[in-house]
Parts: structure tokens; sequence; C-alpha cells
């Protein structure tokens, strides 16, 4: 019984986030503005924007960049013993790029034009950083809760991987690159796609000898 409730909270967890993630996208279907996103943007800019934590934010948000990316990707295929591993690592990435690319397409919503602090281009929904992120290092996540064995480590990585995840997703909006709800909709989308590929390749990835 309990093994069977375990089974469908996966799947009531993908419908939650799949659910939630399309009625984002028809809400902001050609470029609409939601009123958390006016909300969220207005407030950032009167309390959170500062000289201070904007080099900060800059350097936080390339950890779901394209560039780190690539070097995670080279550096699981060099580094990670278990080769089954570091290829769902690898595959993990380039499957939620592609993901992310065609949905981008699909969507095609501007970005915020009020104000940035970078520069960025393409479509904005879903965030591209938000989605790769949450795909990328909450598959980390699940690896090492798998596979660290010393507790307090275990748990010690789990926590800063999460809140870097957390992080990025709200460094995208303080340097106005994205809307709030591109970024939620980019971690739902991710949190929904991570179980499924979890579900998938665990028995290719973590099959006996």
């Amino acid at each position: 019984m309990q093994v069977f409730q375990k089974k469908n909270i996966k799947w009531v967890i993908v419908l939650i986030c799949i659910s939630i993630f399309v009625y984002l996208m028809q809400a902001v279907w050609g470029s609409h503005v939601l009123p958390i996103d006016t909300s969220v943007y207005n407030f950032a800019i009167k309390h959170f924007i500062s000289d201070t934590l904007t080099p900060i934010m800059i350097v936080i948000t390339q950890f779901g960049g394209t560039i780190l990316m690539i070097v995670w990707a080279i550096a699981s295929l060099v580094l990670i013993t278990n080769k089954r591993i570091a290829v769902s690592v690898v595959s993990n990435l380039v499957l939620i790029a592609l993901l992310n690319n065609i949905l981008k397409l699909i969507v095609r919503r501007a970005r915020p034009t009020g104000f940035r602090l970078i520069t960025e281009t393409g479509y904005s929904f879903p965030s591209g950083h938000s989605m790769v992120s949450m795909a990328f290092y909450g598959y980390l996540i699940y690896l090492i809760y798998k596979n660290v064995r010393n507790k307090k480590l275990r748990w010690t990585l789990m926590t800063c991987f999460s809140l870097l995840i957390l992080i990025i997703g709200l460094s995208r909006i303080y340097l106005g690159v994205h809307y709030t709800s591109d970024v939620f909709a980019g971690f739902l989308f991710s949190l929904g796609y991570l179980v499924v590929y979890i579900k998938l390749t665990d028995p290719i990835v973590f099959q006996k000898k």
C-alpha cells in the first residue's frame, strides 16, 4: 500500500507541475504580462536593486548559463567514474536545453522592457536558466541523495544546490531579463520533467552488472 502511494505521489507531482505550467503558458500567450509579474517587478526595483547586490546576482546567474553548463557537462564526463551516471547527467542537460528552446519558440513571449541590468536576447517564457538549473542541479541533488552515504555531507550538499537553484531563478527577475511567471514556469516544468526522466533512466543507469 505504501509503495503504491509513493508511486502515485510521483505522478501527482508531475500532473500538478505540468497543469500549472500549461495554465501559465496560455495566460502569457501573446506576451501578456500577469499581475504578479508587474507586482514583483516593481517591488524588486523599489526595494532590492543596489550597486552591492547587482554584481553578486550577475555572478550567480552564470551558474545557470550556457557556458558554465557546458563546463559542467565536460567535467561530468571526465570526472564521474560511473559512465552510465555521467552520460545520464549530460543527456539530462542536453534534453532540457532542447525542450526549453522548443517551448520558447512556441510561446514567443517578449522579455521585460522596463529595465535590464544585463543584455539578453531571445524569448522570455519559460526562463532557460530556471529550467536548466532545476533540471541539472535537481538531478545532482537526486544523485547525491542516492549515492552519498555520509548523512551530514549529503544534506549539506542537497541544501546548497537547492538554494542555488532558487537564487538563480531570483537573479533572472532581479536582473530584469525575466518575469516571475517565466521563472516559476521554468521551475515547474523541470520538476515534472525530472520525475519522468528519473523514472525512465534509473533502470538503465543503476542496473546491476
